[in-house]
């Protein structure tokens, strides 16, 4: 994680930034999650494996709850878990796969529902993946981890 207290930001916000490593990051110039002030917006997440390459080529609940994971990790890296997500956005590469996608969003968030969209794409970055996920989570300073 790294810290950008930027001078030209309006109203004096603190930022925060957590990296995952993917070689995209670096390649297209973008963070995992930025949080901004008590704001945290989780770019696209897609379903990489720890090692590299697509996480379960062809199985699409696989695939999502590999994004969700992914997002869970750097909302605690920003000092906030799954309860803070007020909103998500899943881009698919078939809708016709949409209970795959579903189910494992509904079993990560439980009864702590967000907002969602889900779209369908033509394609992601690398044709074996089905799903990337964005999200986006608010955390009041009383709420921090």
């Amino acid at each position: 994680m790294s810290n950008g207290k930027g001078s030209s930001q309006p109203h004096s916000i603190e930022f925060a930034r957590t990296y995952s490593k993917a070689p995209w990051e670096t390649e297209v110039g973008y963070c995992r999650a930025i949080r901004a002030g008590d704001h945290i917006y989780v770019t696209g997440t897609a379903p990489v494996a720890d090692g590299g390459g697509v996480f379960a080529p062809g199985d699409g609940y696989a695939q999502a709850k590999r994004c969700l994971e992914i997002i869970e990790k750097a909302l605690k890296d920003l000092g906030c878990d799954r309860g803070h997500i007020v909103r998500t956005r899943m881009f698919v590469t078939d809708i016709s796969r949409w209970p795959e996608f579903g189910k494992a969003h509904r079993e990560f968030f439980g009864e702590n529902r967000p907002a969602t969209t889900m779209v369908e794409v033509r394609r992601l970055i690398d044709p074996e993946m089905l799903i990337e996920i964005e999200a986006d989570a608010v955390v009041m300073a009383k709420d921090e981890k």
